[in-house]
């Protein structure tokens, strides 16, 4: 038996949002925190290590890792591109700036794929609003691009795209791969020439990219999900099901060729701590897609759990139930349910023509009194390590980062000043008297989230750099040894750490010299020294210590003589 839509949408509901201001909001978002920064501790440094190992041949090609540390992935395309692009910076440009060109194209893929497979999931049949007696409903078309810029505007809102977004690591990768499978499976009816061109490099890059398995999991979606629609009302009557088992063949053979079958598998945390954890990263990395998508699958349960099962809820949910069951087994977890955003946030569009107009009210107010205080928050402690009033942010900063001394950037200030401006008007907007607009519950999450990006990229970014980055770890280190640093041996460091020393000395790193007479040992935590060295030779000369937190503590160890 048919089941009633629950989608009941008026032509009136899906005016356009205005292209420039999704524009804007899409390159400020994306820009924000990948340029004039510091690599970042620990998975942003590394990748940098292993691409620049590659470039001085200290590293295979086939298989990256570092020198004096192992690298346990099977990743290769984003170190390949990355080397590519490290290779060709311009003289006098930043390093670290111009190798993050490709993730940055990689965050913008997926923002187009996440709109347009969202768009062709909403033209689908199943997904239209309810037809009105008299007319006036909304038209497919004006429907699709209504929830396509909800789509994006709760992927961008999505909190735990914010770091994980802007960093120089194989997740980037990941889910632009992800993202062109979704839209290649969205889109398949429509034009399938296009969306099988995405799919063939979408499943390359997951296979290149450290998620092979993945990438055959998410292309059993088409095998999986039925089809009740009879044949003739599909836009292209030749797509079949099983024209996606060439690009799972070829995922099979080009990891089972160059030995990418190779993972950090461990059996989930079952204890309350670990189930505890879990659901914390579940709740604050996916809001504000999680409610409104789990609103959604309620609100269409009637056609989830029958024979009816709809295209457009159920391809973005096996996207979400493969990245949450793969999260579940991963001891990064947060970086594989990084790959469930772009399917949840559609998912939260599906949501938004079910939204009661008190639960919409509520999203509004909880988020513009969220960001607001948060917004407010950055600005207090900019202003008291800038003038010292109020005191108590100040004392807080010089307690959790001691040796921290502020900089005054007027570009950074007048960034900050506008992105704040834009957020007052456009809370001001959101208050007053305007049309109604199916995607308007998510503009001020997804502004909210910019707001505070751009505010922590600009105000606090030299705060940021101090406690993040490896560079006052690698001064320090200089500084320890008293006299010129020439040659510096490692033994027990992770890949971050001997990352970072190759990053930021390359000039006095050794290539395995036996007399080199300076060593740099891995701190225990807890012991009062190194283990495992021949006091004989070496003597301690000073524990090293990051300037926030001690979690990258080493031993400066010094030949004697």
């Amino acid at each position: 038996m048919k089941q009633p839509n629950p989608a009941i949408v008026a032509q009136a509901a899906v005016r356009r949002l205005p292209r420039w201001a999704l524009w804007g909001l899409t390159l400020v978002y994306a820009l924000a925190g990948f340029w004039g920064r510091d690599p970042w501790r620990s998975a942003d440094m590394t990748t940098l290590g292993v691409i620049q190992a590659l470039i001085q041949r200290h590293s295979d090609w086939w298989h990256p890792a570092l020198p004096g540390a192992a690298i346990d992935n099977a990743v290769l395309l984003p170190y390949w591109v990355g080397a590519w692009f490290l290779q060709h910076t311009p003289v006098g440009w930043d390093l670290a700036g111009f190798v993050r060109l490709p993730f940055i194209v990689l965050l913008g893929l997926a923002f187009a794929c996440t709109w347009y497979g969202c768009y062709y999931l909403a033209r689908h049949p199943q997904a239209q609003p309810v037809a009105f007696a008299f007319g006036g409903e909304a038209k497919p078309n004006d429907f699709a691009r209504a929830l396509a810029d909800g789509a994006l505007l709760a992927l961008m809102a999505s909190l735990g795209l914010a770091q994980i977004g802007h960093e120089t690591t194989p997740a980037l990768f990941q889910l632009g791969g992800v993202s062109l499978l979704f839209y290649g499976l969205s889109s398949r009816p429509y034009h399938p020439v296009v969306a099988h061109t995405a799919l063939a490099v979408g499943s390359a890059v997951l296979a290149l990219s450290g998620a092979p398995l993945m990438a055959v999991a998410y292309l059993a979606a088409e095998l999986v999900i039925p089809r009740h629609l009879p044949t003739e009302e599909w836009p292209h009557r030749h797509v079949r099901r099983w024209g996606v088992l060439p690009y799972v063949a070829m995922v099979l053979l080009l990891s089972t060729a160059l030995d990418l079958w190779r993972w950090r598998m461990e059996a989930p945390n079952l204890h309350w701590g670990g189930i505890s954890g879990t659901a914390q990263l579940l709740v604050w990395f996916t809001w504000p897609a999680w409610p409104l998508a789990l609103w959604g699958v309620w609100r269409w349960r009637k056609h989830v759990l029958s024979r009816e099962f709809p295209r457009h809820m159920a391809l973005p949910l096996w996207f979400v139930v493969v990245s949450v069951l793969c999260m579940l087994f991963n001891p990064d977890p947060d970086r594989t349910l990084f790959l469930a955003l772009p399917s949840m946030a559609a998912l939260a569009a599906f949501a938004l023509p079910t939204l009661k107009r008190q639960v919409s009210a509520l999203v509004d107010w909880f988020t513009l009194v969220f960001f607001s205080a948060c917004g407010f928050t950055i600005w207090v402690v900019w202003l008291a390590l800038q003038t010292g009033f109020p005191a108590q942010p100040a004392a807080n900063v010089a307690r959790l980062a001691p040796g921290f001394e502020h900089r005054f950037l007027i570009p950074a200030l007048i960034v900050a000043i506008l992105a704040t401006l834009a957020w007052v008007y456009l809370v001001q907007w959101r208050v007053g008297r305007h049309r109604a607009a199916i995607w308007k519950s998510l503009v001020l999450p997804a502004t909210g989230a910019v707001l505070c990006w751009t505010l922590l990229m600009s105000l606090w970014l030299p705060l940021l750099d101090y406690a993040q980055s490896y560079r006052v770890w690698a001064q320090r280190i200089v500084i320890a040894a008293s006299s010129p640093l020439t040659c510096l041996r490692t033994q027990g460091l992770d890949a971050a750490h001997s990352a970072a020393l190759h990053w930021y000395m390359p000039e006095v790193m050794s290539r395995g010299e036996s007399q080199c007479n300076w060593l740099l040992v891995e701190a225990e935590p807890g012991a009062p020294s190194p283990r495992g060295i021949d006091w004989d030779q070496w003597r301690v000369r000073q524990l090293v210590q990051h300037p926030v937190g001690n979690a990258d503590d080493v031993w400066l160890l010094e030949r004697r003589r």
